[in-house]
C-alpha cells in the first residue's frame, strides 16, 4: 500500500492510500452524492478536469464491466473514495475498480475522511488541488497547485469533443437491444437530429437513436452550415466540461440558427443556449452532482428527481432580460437555480439536469418525446 497525499489551494492536507493508477495529478476537486453508478461517473465526459470525490462510504462493490461506460475512457482526473471493495460481487462484472483504474492511469485515493472532505468544499467552495504518490512534501505540492490551471482557463470541451463528424448507430442496433422505456423500431420518427458534441454520455445517443430516425453527431467547433448542411430536422446540444463561455463556436452556432430550427439542450448545452440569447451564466461554489437533485417542473406542476452535474448555472435576472421570450419551466429545490428554460418565440428548450440519467432516475426522459413533438410542430407549420 502507497501512501498518497491530496492538497487543496487552501492548504488543506488529506492523508490517504493510493489505488489504481500512481503518478501526480491536477484538477478542480468536486463531490457526487449518488450512492451508484460510479461507473458512468468516471466515464461521463463532463468530469474532464475534475477530482471527483465520492460521498458513499463504499465504491467498487459490484466492479466494472464494459456495458456501463458512457464514453471509450474516464475523463476524471482523480477519484477519491472513503474505502474500496476489493473483492466485487456482480455477475456483470469484467474487473475490479482498481485494475479499471490502473488501465485507464487514473489515480485513485481511498482512506481518505470523504465527509469531512466534502464539508470542507461545501463551506470553502470547489477548488484547485493536487494528488500525488510521489511527493510527500506539503509545501511543495502546495505551491504547485497554486500555479496549476483553473477550471474556467482550460479548453476542456475540445478535449474531449468528436474530431470527425459521424453518424451514431445508423441500423438502431445499439439502441434497441437497450432498454428503452417502451420503445420499439415502430415508434422512432422520421426525423434527422444534428447533435453537437460538447463531450456527450453514450446514452443520451442512445435515447437519441430511439426517437429519431438518424442521428448526425458533429465536433464542437462546427460552424452553422456544417451542421445545417445535413438537413437536420432539430439541433441538439449536449453536455459537457468546463466553462460555458470558452464554447465560443457553440455561442455563435445558436445566434445563428436560433428561430430556423427546433433547439433541445442539456446541461453545457442549457448553458450555450442561454448564452446565445445574451444570457449570462456563473459559476456555483460547489455545483450540484449526485443522481438525486429534486427539480420543479413548473409546467407539468410535479417534482422530478433527476441526475445533475455542472458547476455553472444560467444567471436569472440577465436571462427574463435578453431580449427574448422566455419562460422558466423547471427550477432546482436545493437553490432555486434555473433547471430549465425555454425561448417561446424561437421553438427551443433546455434543462441543466441529465433527463438521460445513467446514473440516475427515469423522471425526465419524457422530454426527448417533448423535442420530437416539437420538430414535429415545426414541420407542419
Amino acid at each position: 500500500m502507497k501512501a498518497a497525499y491530496l492538497v487543496l489551494e487552501d492548504g488543506e492536507i488529506f492523508k490517504g492510500i493510493s489505488f489504481g493508477s500512481e503518478g501526480e495529478i491536477f484538477g478542480e476537486v468536486v463531490f457526487n452524492t449518488s450512492m451508484s453508478g460510479y461507473q458512468e461517473i468516471m466515464t461521463d465526459p463532463s468530469y474532464a478536469g475534475q477530482v471527483v470525490v465520492m460521498t458513499y462510504p463504499l465504491i467498487g462493490n459490484y466492479g466494472v464491466n464494459a456495458e456501463d461506460t458512457e464514453s471509450l475512457k474516464p475523463h476524471l482526473r482523480g477519484f477519491i473514495i472513503r474505502k474500496l471493495c476489493q473483492i466485487p460481487s456482480n455477475f456483470r462484472a469484467t474487473q475490479g475498480l482498481d485494475g479499471y483504474l490502473k488501465e485507464n492511469r487514473i489515480i485513485g485515493v481511498e482512506g481518505i475522511d470523504t465527509r469531512r472532505l466534502t464539508l470542507h468544499i461545501r463551506e470553502k467552495g470547489a477548488m484547485r488541488a493536487v494528488i500525488s504518490t510521489q511527493c510527500t512534501d506539503d509545501q511543495e505540492l502546495l505551491r504547485k497547485v497554486r500555479l496549476s490551471p483553473r477550471l474556467e482557463d482550460q479548453d476542456l470541451v475540445n478535449e474531449v469533443s468528436t474530431k470527425n463528424a459521424y453518424q451514431w448507430d445508423p441500423d438502431g442496433s445499439k439502441s434497441f437491444n437497450w432498454p428503452s422505456d417502451g420503445f420499439s423500431h415502430q415508434n422512432v420518427s422520421p426525423y434527422r437530429v444534428a447533435v453537437l458534441d460538447y463531450g456527450i454520455k453514450t446514452n443520451i445517443l442512445r435515447l437519441l437513436r430511439q426517437h429519431f430516425r438518424e442521428v448526425m453527431v458533429f465536433p464542437s467547433e462546427s460552424g452553422a452550415e456544417q451542421v445545417m448542411g445535413c438537413h437536420p430536422d432539430g439541433v441538439f446540444l449536449s453536455n459537457g466540461p468546463g466553462d460555458p463561455e470558452r464554447v465560443v463556436s457553440g455561442i455563435k452556432l445558436v445566434r445563428e440558427i436560433l428561430g430556423k430550427i427546433p433547439i433541445f439542450g442539456i446541461c453545457l448545452g442549457h448553458q450555450i443556449l442561454a448564452l446565445g440569447i445574451g444570457a449570462k451564466t456563473y459559476k456555483l461554489k460547489f455545483g450540484h452532482r449526485g443522481a438525486n437533485q429534486p427539480v420543479k417542473s413548473i409546467r407539468q406542476k410535479n417534482i422530478e428527481i433527476t441526475s445533475q452535474n455542472h458547476s455553472f448555472a444560467v444567471d436569472e435576472t440577465t436571462l427574463k432580460s435578453c431580449g427574448y421570450d422566455t419562460e422558466i419551466t423547471h427550477v432546482n429545490l436545493n437553490d432555486y437555480t434555473i433547471d430549465g428554460f425555454r425561448v417561446r418565440s424561437h421553438k427551443a428548450f433546455c434543462v441543466q439536469y441529465h433527463p438521460e440519467s445513467s446514473p440516475g432516475p427515469h423522471d425526465s426522459r419524457y422530454l426527448f418525446s417533448d423535442f420530437v413533438q416539437l420538430v414535429k410542430d415545426n414541420k407542419q407549420t
